[in-house]
């Protein structure tokens, strides 16, 4: 009997009423900067702190979870303990409470409470950090003195990566060279000062006239990046989720357990701290096959124009705004947008930069400067699309003040894209509409003045859809491409559309007017000089055509000028025309002078390597290379010269040309004495070669003692001379019988 019922399987009832066991404390999270109470307001206190995480973090907590420890007193020691369901809703609620306002005088600061316990243990004694020796680096914008004042370009083919000087009418010089510098590509930082390098393990900076390692910033996996605009902060990306290791080295450039699975980093780049992490939530879509397709907006995190905060869209609910270098929510909350499809910060102008210059420098002054005024504050720009009865409607919000400065009703909207002008001093937001039939889009345009009082908008209407819109960097004109093509919405990928390029401009009565119109292009792609005035169009993803076209849009600017009319428009007139078979990828350099073509490998098969050309549309050099990948200009930070300077060389440009003109002709000379050395070298090993022959045949003629050498013109030509006999074979007749 007892041997029956050792056989029993028990194994059902033990998993049915199974109950788990967690040794560890890694769902406990300590919670400091809670009211002190005394036990009356337990309750009432409890119930306010379940609130908060319930609509902040999404965490419902039992009151029953919730441990407020007391002194003897009778009062609380100002923390409480709260058991959460595992680790993982500890980790979030850690990620989204830590840094919570609960009211003016109190903030949360939540910490794991096995951390705490770890902290506790720790050996407290102090030991003297060893004193790291001073090392000198080099100057980072060390290449702006250059005595040509030449700009510096990123090449990487194959397995190398060169960093080399530009010359008009010679190749680039190479000015450092590595083998396998990084294991993917390399990004400059936006003002230049910086070279990115991605790595496995992360991503390192290079800078200094040295080229040495200035930080790097351990994100195993990391494939994109982005700087704020003052190079101060960077964000990275990896497809791979954070994982820390028990056995994790820690510090504030490190992963911490609460960083466990999130994909994406904020980072200071002078010091190489991490400030932030977040989730990477992926948005699900239909592509033009029907499938569907798992994404996100690159970049993930948006920077305002003065870098003081950076913002995140949440889709269809809210937009969230951070604080730099907290990282902390403004406002500890997040805007609250009903269908909130995208938005856009203003850029800083020239004119922002020098009014913040400015008010910093002299805001501290008593009694203020005149004529002293406050810059104007950071401008971000929404649309939400149509819902029940409501239209789609445009909104631009001040930051931090979160107040509605301007908003548009749109109606019958398919789309909206929102362009901002370089300089902050316009805004364009492209609003798709479908006919009713919803057969055929044709687009509007809303643009915004943002420098005048209550920023009047006008519309500006094509019948068209728009393929590309692009404003100029320096000035108050636009380019738009457009197509009237039935083959639009059908036409299979690489095969280009017949185009129409529009330009419009800023008329002196006040409107956007069209100026000109380019009909039968093929161009799908624009590209504005940085200064402004010259605009490259190009084909771009197309298997059948690579037409490059330049155009000047004040092509008599002289006349105009002198004429003295403000009412005299410009011409805009095709100055140039090329073509680059398979090119990928076309940058403009920092001056505006030069543009470079290129063909990477990563895109095509054949045909690898780049092109120069100047900004008339005249090609300077071109280079065929082997596992040719990439080619970037190295930007510029703004000029250190006043406005009065930069005048002056305005009105001195053609003393100051004359000088490089000849600069550019000695250089041309050299070239070509080089060239005529080389040309004489090889004259003169011909000639050597020649006479060593003659004396070859003269002494073989002695010793025959003969006037010819070698066999006669007729044995040669006997001996050339092959019979050949060809057999061939025809079927005169054929005849089948069955059998």
């Amino acid at each position: 009997m007892e041997r029956e019922l050792d056989e029993l399987d028990y194994s059902d009832i033990e998993a049915k009423y199974h109950v788990p066991f967690d040794d560890g404390l890694d769902n406990v999270i300590l919670v400091n900067g809670v009211p002190t109470i005394t036990s009356a307001k337990q309750q009432k206190l409890f119930e306010a702190i379940q609130k908060r995480f319930r609509t902040q973090a999404e965490i419902d907590v039992p009151v029953e979870c919730m441990h407020l420890p007391y002194d003897q007193d009778g009062n609380s020691k100002g923390y409480l303990l709260m058991e959460l369901a595992d680790s993982e809703e500890a980790t979030h609620a850690i990620r989204t409470m830590n840094n919570y306002a609960f009211d003016k005088k109190h903030h949360f600061v939540v910490t794991r409470f096995s951390d705490v316990q770890r902290i506790a243990t720790m050996d407290e004694s102090y030991v003297e950090p060893e004193e790291e020796p001073y090392k000198q680096r080099g100057h980072l914008r060390s290449w702006l003195t250059d005595a040509s004042g030449r700009d510096q370009l990123a090449l990487c083919c194959g397995d190398d990566v060169q960093i080399a000087w530009h010359n008009r009418s010679s190749n680039p010089e190479i000015a450092h060279t590595r083998t396998r510098w990084t294991e993917s590509y390399v990004q400059w930082s936006p003002l230049g000062t910086f070279l990115t390098t991605f790595h496995l393990q992360g991503i390192a900076l290079w800078g200094g006239s040295s080229w040495e390692r200035i930080m790097r910033y351990p994100h195993p996996g990391v494939r994109l990046v982005d700087f704020s605009p003052d190079e101060k902060y960077m964000v990275t990306w990896s497809a791979e989720p954070i994982q820390v290791p028990d056995n994790a080295p820690q510090g504030p450039q490190f992963f911490a357990p609460e960083d466990e699975g999130n994909r994406v980093a904020v980072w200071e780049v002078r010091t190489g701290h991490l400030l932030r992490t977040f989730p990477v939530q992926q948005d699900e879509s239909i592509n033009e096959a029907g499938q569907q397709v798992k994404g996100f907006s690159w970049p993930f995190l948006k920077w305002s124009g003065d870098s003081k905060y950076c913002a995140k869209l949440t889709p269809g609910k809210f937009i969230s705004v951070y604080q730099v270098p907290s990282m902390g929510l403004l406002d500890q909350k997040s805007i609250k947008i009903d269908g909130v499809v995208d938005f856009e910060w203003c850029p800083l102008g020239d004119k922002d930069k020098e009014a913040l210059e400015k008010w910093n420098n002299a805001k501290d002054q008593q009694p203020p400067p005149k004529g002293l005024k406050k810059p104007r504050d950071n401008m971000l720009c929404y649309w939400q699309p149509e819902v029940a009865n409501q239209p789609a409607r445009v909104t631009v919000m001040s930051v931090p003040a979160r107040e509605v400065l301007r908003s548009k009703n749109l109606f019958n909207v398919a789309d909206c894209k929102l362009h901002w002008h370089p300089q902050g001093d316009y805004l364009c937001v492209k609003v798709d509409r479908q006919t009713k039939t919803k057969k055929t889009v044709f687009c509007n345009f809303e643009l915004f003045r943002m420098r005048e009082k209550d920023f009047p908008v006008e519309v500006v209407e094509l019948k068209d859809p728009v393929l590309a819109f692009a404003w100029e960097p320096q000035g108050s004109h636009f380019a738009v491409i457009s197509t009237n093509d039935p083959n639009f919405g059908m036409a299979a990928p690489g095969v280009s559309l017949k185009t129409q390029l529009n330009f419009y401009h800023l008329h002196p009565r006040g409107n956007f007017r069209l100026l000109k119109t380019f009909d039968n292009t093929a161009c799908n792609s624009l590209f504005w000089s940085p200064r402004g005035r010259h605009l490259l169009a190009a084909t771009l993803g197309s298997t059948q055509k690579f037409e490059l076209e330049w155009y000047d849009i004040d092509f008599n600017n002289e006349i105009r000028l002198n004429a003295n009319n403000p009412e005299m428009l410009e011409e805009v007139k095709q100055i140039g025309s090329g073509e680059h078979y398979s090119m990928t990828d076309i940058e403009w350099d920092p001056s505006g002078r030069y543009v470079t073509t290129s063909a990477s490998l990563w895109r095509r098969s054949t045909e690898h390597g780049y092109a120069i050309w100047n900004f008339h549309g005249l090609e300077l050099q071109k280079h065929v290379l082997e596992q040719f990948k990439q080619i970037l200009w190295r930007p510029r930070p703004k000029t250190l010269l006043s406005k009065e300077d930069q005048k002056r060389v305005r009105r001195n440009l053609r003393e100051y040309s004359r000088h490089f003109d000849q600069e550019d002709q000695a250089e041309e000379s050299s070239q070509a004495l080089a060239h005529r050395e080389v040309y004489q070298r090889m004259l003169q090993e011909w000639k050597d070669w020649r006479s060593h022959n003659r004396q070859v045949l003269e002494e073989a003629k002695r010793t025959y003692n003969t006037d010819t050498v070698g066999p006669s013109a007729e044995q040669l030509q006997k001996e050339s001379t092959e019979e050949v006999q060809e057999w061939m074979e025809e079927v005169l007749e054929e005849t089948e019988e069955v059998l």
